[in-house]
């Protein structure tokens, strides 16, 4: 059993993570910090955790923990995923990792040199439905895959949420862009070589709210947009030469809608639904790390895969920035 604390009291961990690693076959709850020792307290008593710590370090200097998870707001990211890897401490680190590509490298120095497992939380990456996908684009069931579609958008305009304060890191693509980048690379194994965008940024905070990007792949192109003062919307459909797949839920997986991958031929005279009933997509990404941090053979989220997935961020708003020219990811 792997022996969790938990850096924060922060929403994401209280409503999703954390109830996760309760749920997991392999995992124990044994810690909650905050540096507020009463909401540290009051949220190990409710999931049931042993201790309470009032800082993140004395957390980190504890024997009875053996992994940690960090949902704090994304700039503190590299910084406490450094401190705990170098307290000999496994890491599950929110998504993003980093706002920047380069900013990753010492985390991995860090992971190297204490021979702990560190991995970026995307949680779709463990989920059957990508999986499937994955799957089915391997096998050629849609022929020669020309074009990749997605969007991810919700609408937020609270001025004290950290996806609007550009100094925690807010912003639509760090919070939302990243999730149609990461799955079309995970589902394709394939690597965006140059980008052109549009970027928007919301005048009185400063974040940017809307992104709208076209991405050459060897072999296909990704559209997406994403924003965080639109309606709310997901999809995410991949069109090939001989049929279309199509992803119902594709991130939010067991809150927005059906976990349901559609496959349809040329004509659409013929639908397979392959349908997945609650995937626990949260669960089986703390029981993955798990596994892989106790040694067993399991795939996961690599450090290396962050920064990939980084560069391809960076690129955006480098071309968001660059008048509709196309930017070498």
């Amino acid at each position: 059993m792997l022996r969790f604390g938990i850096m924060s009291t922060a929403k994401i961990g209280r409503e999703l993570v954390v109830p996760a690693i309760v749920d997991a076959e392999n995992c124990i709850l044994a810690a909650v910090a905050s540096r507020d020792i009463g909401r540290a307290r009051a949220m190990a008593e409710r999931f049931g955790a042993p201790q309470a710590f009032g800082s993140y370090e004395e957390m980190l200097a504890s024997d009875e923990i053996d992994a940690v998870y960090i949902p704090l707001p994304t700039s503190q990211h590299v910084e406490w995923a450094i401190k705990a890897a170098d307290a000999g401490k496994h890491v599950l680190v929110e998504k993003p990792l980093a706002l920047k590509a380069d900013d990753i490298a010492p985390v991995i120095a860090a992971r190297d040199r204490n021979n702990v497992l560190v991995s970026e939380a995307y949680m779709v990456t463990y989920t059957p439905v990508w999986r499937k996908v994955r799957s089915l684009l391997a096998e050629g069931a849609i022929g020669d895959l020309v074009h990749v579609q997605g969007a991810f958008t919700y609408f937020l305009r609270d001025e004290t949420n950290m996806r609007n304060i550009p100094e925690l890191g807010g912003g639509g693509l760090p919070d939302i862009g990243v999730y149609p980048t990461v799955t079309t690379r995970f589902a394709t194994g394939k690597e965006p070589e140059r980008v052109q965008a549009t970027v928007r940024y919301d005048e009185n905070f400063g974040t940017d709210i809307y992104a709208s990007v076209r991405a050459e792949f060897p072999g296909f192109e990704l559209s997406f947009y994403v924003s965080t003062q639109l309606a709310s919307r997901q999809f995410m459909a991949f069109h090939g030469t001989d049929g279309l797949i199509e992803v119902v839920s594709p991130f939010n997986a067991d809150r927005w809608g059906e976990e349901t991958v559609l496959l349809s031929n040329r004509n659409h005279s013929e639908t397979q639904a392959f349908r997945f009933q609650d995937s626990r997509q949260y669960v089986r990404e703390v029981e993955a790390f798990a596994r892989a941090a106790m040694g067993a053979e399991q795939e996961v989220f690599t450090v290396e895969d962050s920064v990939r997935n980084q560069r391809f961020i960076d690129a955006v708003y480098r071309a968001g920035n660059a008048d509709g020219g196309w930017t070498t990811v």
